[in-house]
């Protein structure tokens, strides 16, 4: 991550990797990351009980599984996945998001397992 004066643009920053399910820092704003990653499949099932979850499609269509229902995002839209709520997110198709969460949030949450990955600098 760089700290000059220079703009981050997600177009360049995504076409820099390919790996599924892996979160790439691309910023910091005060102790939160902001994160880059590609979906496709289904993820596992999770919960941040100590943070809200900000999720953003950046391209491709995203659902976001709930116990009491699915929230589908388009490209441009967001959700924000309240703390403590399980949830579940799937793509049919390759997907890129942004996430913004508290550094240090694992992308598993407290089911742990095979998918846990640390988030990874992108320059």
């Amino acid at each position: 991550m760089s700290t000059s004066a220079v703009p981050v643009n997600l177009v360049d920053k995504l076409a820099q990797f390919s790996e599924l399910w892996s979160q790439k820092k691309v910023a910091v704003l005060n102790d939160y990351e902001v994160k880059l990653a590609k979906l496709k499949g289904e993820f596992v099932w999770h919960t941040h009980e100590d943070t809200d979850e900000l999720i953003l499609v950046i391209s491709g269509r995203l659902t976001i599984r709930l116990r009491d229902g699915d929230v589908v995002l388009e490209p441009g839209e967001l959700f924000v996945v309240p703390r403590g709520v399980e949830h579940c997110t799937a793509a049919d198709e390759e997907t890129a998001i942004l996430l913004l969460e508290p550094a240090g949030t694992m992308n598993t949450g407290d089911a742990g397992g095979p998918m846990t990955k640390t988030a990874e600098n992108l320059s």
